[in-house]
């Protein structure tokens, strides 16, 4: 499945990144601690966070994560769109609370890391 079908199955914003969303998604992880998600996230795998901060940026492009998805109505900082622009991260998000967006991802086949 590709972002673009992610956006539009599960009605999601798209703060950055529309150019990169004919990305496959390979898989799922969610979790908020940065290291965490460095140690245990897969290339092209969706990352559902709460964070905004632009560190999320850096570890999507470390860890080749196909995109981040900010749960809970939130909505990255200004400073985080620029650098996921500039490194062609798609950030999209969701007013649905994490648990309830990896449900509906899951339901959707993708499958956790």
């Amino acid at each position: 499945m590709t972002l673009a079908e992610l956006v539009e199955r599960l009605d999601l914003k798209v703060f950055a990144g529309k150019a990169a969303l004919q990305r496959e998604v390979k898989g799922g992880y969610a979790g908020d601690l940065l290291s965490d998600v460095m140690a245990h996230s897969r290339k092209d795998d969706v990352w559902v966070t709460i964070q905004v901060h632009p560190n999320i940026v850096a570890v999507a492009v470390l860890k080749e994560l196909a995109s981040i998805v900010v749960a809970h109505g939130r909505e990255p900082a200004a400073e985080t769109i620029e650098r996921a622009e500039a490194e062609k991260v798609p950030v999209l998000g969701t007013g649905m609370n994490v648990f309830e967006f990896v449900g509906r991802l899951h339901e959707l086949g993708i499958k956790g890391s």
